[in-house]
């Protein structure tokens, strides 16, 4: 009797799975790296310029892990993808910094200590930055070249 094959079912490899479950994995990298970063950062910037570089540790990580793994069939060169990838970011650091500002304020305010609310505050914001992040590199960032159809001739 044979044994089975390890990884001989339905996804034989993490790089198998379906791209949207593949880009929360490399999101949740991704975001873990930005969230973690913030930490040493905080102990000599304040929060708000902490989450920023925090944010941009995590983006320089996540540009090579969506790259590599995510949305492996580009047709675009790499430049014009980091310049694109570096215009979404821009765009969901922003949110990500307001929630995480408003976030640490409010729990700040309903009498969290201030480095718990910091910490909680930064995670929703990321987390509020992830849908944007997903939608604006799949339309972006990693889109495909569509070619487009030859139009028959009518006769």
């Amino acid at each position: 009797m044979r044994r089975p094959r390890a990884g001989s079912g339905p996804v034989r490899r993490l790089g198998d799975l379906p791209q949207p479950v593949r880009f929360l994995l490399a999101g949740g990298l991704a975001a873990l790296v930005n969230w973690l970063a913030r930490f040493p950062l905080s102990w000599f910037l304040p929060y708000g310029l902490a989450v920023v570089g925090a944010a941009c540790i995590g983006m320089a990580f996540g540009f090579f892990v969506y790259r590599v793994w995510v949305f492996r069939d580009f047709g675009r060169g790499g430049l014009r993808q980091a310049s694109d990838f570096l215009l979404v970011n821009a765009v969901t650091t922003i949110l990500v910094t307001a929630v995480a500002l408003a976030g640490r304020a409010l729990l700040v305010r309903l009498g969290a200590p201030c480095e718990p609310a910091e910490a909680v505050a930064h995670a929703a914001g990321i987390a509020a930055g992830a849908v944007g992040n997903y939608f604006g590199h799949a339309a972006i960032t990693f889109r495909t070249r569509r070619t487009r159809l030859p139009v028959a001739a009518e006769g």
